[in-house]
């Protein structure tokens, strides 16, 4: 197969400060915050340990991304290097459906929007809340990718400022009883509620659909490599750290959570990100952890938006979108992708008059499909990828996915793995009647619209660091 790879000539401002934020900021989402209950109703305390098992997978695909995104740089990253290393089509379904997926996840961001600032102004419409944050973030990713970085940069740094703020809290609790007056709390709640693992080992089993959606972004770090300064640094540094934040931010905080409270009883009262900071007497603890999942919010949708604008800009130079959305504004910005996708971002406004919630429930099984399509693909890619390379371009490889091929199988099965088990969730076996309605329609639209002759790679010239 020709390797050719496309190419772009967006500008790259985004400095090693604002990746490594976006990739911190893209493996913590606004479900840590309040959909953790969920998942920690299905496995108890051994919910740390569900996460740790996904934290390893995920670890796995970050490696496999970073190891072609480090090699060759392009905002469209894992589309791209399906097209080129995999097929055209391969290209264009991936593309299409990582875009389809942020722009699900945007509607249900922008909704919850809504939601949050109901806490403190009541009297406004959820609608004109979504509107308003769906035009500010439209702005911010029409101005140029700097500011979209510095957006994120402050985005993010605030989820983890509470997050750890969180988890010191917890620890003073536990140890020396801080705000329980001066009675160490110890770590009982973690086999007396039925013990350690409460609902067997099916339990852990189902906790990993809702486990794998929560850490749905990651992949966003793949995406900035086409607009990163200097990517054969900040890259590996960020795809290195994920399994540690994982560890931290997921794993550490929600074993603290279950050492403070019985398993039990989580959720039952409201976020237990709020439950923590109100036993420690922080009497706005209900308003910061809503301006936080607020800004989770924000962030999310942030990200859908500049995801949706650079994957639909690199599908336009593969051919497998309209050209129009290979234009780029004077401060190269693919405005033409960015405005294509809040048009469709702004149905969430109009669903919010005429769509039942238990609809967004729906359209997040949906979401899931989509973003597990996007991590399979990625690791097909990268097994077509090292084929492709001769011995001495894989020994010349600064970032490598460890015990390859071996890692990639693992990782592939257990994707697999998780889609099985939606059909035995409520709520989330309706995306597997879906994800195959889509990927025809795709297949079509695809046949329908790509002449013949064009069924190769485009492009003529490696990107440089610099182009």
């Amino acid at each position: 197969m020709k390797q050719t790879q496309e190419k772009e000539q967006l500008e790259r401002g985004l400095s090693e400060r604002h990746i490594q934020m976006i990739s911190l900021g893209g493996a913590i989402g606004v479900g840590l915050f309040y959909g953790s209950a969920t998942t920690i109703q299905m496995a108890g305390p051994a919910i740390s340990l569900s996460y740790l098992i996904g934290g390893i997978i995920i670890f796995i695909i970050m490696r496999a991304l970073g190891e072609m995104a480090v090699a060759e740089p392009v905002s469209g990253s894992f589309s791209s290097y399906a097209n080129r290393y995999v097929g055209p089509f391969a290209g264009y379904l991936t593309g299409w459906t990582y875009w389809f997926m942020w722009v699900v996840v945007g509607m249900a961001e922008i909704t919850a929007v809504g939601v949050y600032v109901n806490y403190w102004f009541p009297d406004i419409p959820q609608w004109v809340s979504a509107l308003g944050a769906l035009l500010i973030m439209t702005i911010v990713n029409l101005i140029n990718v700097k500011a979209f970085g510095e957006f994120e940069y402050w985005f993010a740094l605030i989820k983890v400022v509470a997050i750890v703020a969180m988890i010191i809290a917890g620890l003073l609790m536990i140890f020396l009883g801080f705000g329980n007056g001066g009675q160490p709390i110890g770590f009982d709640n973690l086999w007396v509620n039925g013990g350690f693992f409460p609902n067997g080992f099916t339990g852990i089993l189902f906790s990993l659909v809702m486990v794998m959606f929560s850490f749905g972004g990651v992949e966003l770090i793949g995406i900035t490599a086409g607009e990163a300064q200097n990517p054969q640094k900040s890259i590996p540094n960020a795809v290195n750290k994920v399994i540690w934040r994982i560890l931290i931010f997921y794993v550490g905080a929600l074993s603290i959570m279950m050492i403070l409270y019985p398993w039990n009883e989580i959720g039952t009262n409201g976020s237990p990100f709020v439950l923590i900071f109100d036993k420690i007497g922080i009497p706005a603890a209900a308003a910061i952890i809503n301006f936080v999942v607020l800004t989770a919010a924000l962030s999310a949708f942030n990200s859908g938006l500049f995801s949706t604008g650079r994957m639909l800009y690199n599908l336009a130079l593969q051919n497998n979108a309209p050209k129009v959305f290979g234009k780029l504004s004077k401060t190269s910005t693919p405005y033409v992708g960015i405005l294509f996708s809040a048009f469709f971002l702004l149905i969430a406004v109009f669903l919010n008059y005429v769509v039942p919630e238990k609809v967004f429930l729906y359209i997040s099984a949906v979401a899931t499909v989509a973003v597990i399509t996007s991590w399979t693909i990625i690791l097909i890619t990268q097994l077509r990828f090292r084929k492709a390379k001769s011995k001495e371009e894989i020994n010349n490889l600064t970032l490598k996915l460890p015990f390859w091929p071996y890692s990639s199988y693992i990782a592939l099965g257990f994707l697999a793995l998780v889609v099985v088990l939606m059909a035995f969730i409520d709520g989330m076996s309706v995306a597997l009647y879906v994800a195959p309605v889509w990927f025809i329609f795709l297949y079509l639209g695809y046949k329908l619209r790509r002449p013949v002759k064009s069924e190769t790679t485009v492009g003529t010239k490696p990107i440089s660091q610099h182009d």
